[in-house]
């Protein structure tokens, strides 16, 4: 893992905050001043917390344990997919499937199924259904597929959860 620098952070624009009509209260201490009604991030703290977050992660990671990436944000469904393949993660880019993590067993059903359908597919198992049925078994399949694509083969909760956009996907 590579260390993040502070110019790094300066020139990705890490330093614009929201407006200042529209402040939490708590992010207090990591602000260092406003400029133009726009609040500014105090680049120093936001290092820091950066690095303490590295650190879990890289625990976590030590540890064995994979780490399992949400985001449904349009914008940056297409990073968060290859970054968590590259690392060897998990990803939902997708809607969140509602007892993902509470529900693990009836999810862990639901990757049986689709590995079943898959299967089926590539053995041409199917075949011998007439078309409707094909066509139901195919309209399955593609569905458990583009929610279940990136969690397909976690066979157990992960160490970490890393959420994009906590606001909106929680």
């Amino acid at each position: 893992m590579s260390e993040v620098r502070l110019d790094q952070l300066l020139e990705a624009g890490v330093h614009f905050g929201h407006q200042t009509r529209r402040w939490n209260p708590k992010m207090k201490p990591f602000i260092f001043t406003e400029r133009n009604g726009i609040h500014i991030i105090d680049l120093r703290k936001t290092l820091d917390r950066l690095q303490v977050a590295q650190q879990a992660v890289r625990e976590v990671v030590l540890k064995g344990e994979r780490v399992l990436f949400v985001c449904t944000k349009k914008q940056l469904r297409s990073v968060v997919e290859q970054e968590a393949q590259r690392c060897g993660s998990f990803y939902v880019t997708e809607r969140w499937l509602g007892g993902m993590l509470t529900n693990f067993q009836t999810i862990r059903q639901q990757i049986r199924r689709l590995k079943e359908l898959e299967r089926g597919v590539e053995e041409n198992a199917f075949e011998f259904y007439t078309k409707k049925e094909q066509l139901m078994l195919d309209r399955e399949r593609a569905k458990l597929d583009k929610y279940l694509v990136g969690v397909k083969d976690m066979g157990r909760l992960p160490g970490a959860l890393f959420v994009v956009d906590a606001r909106r996907e929680l």
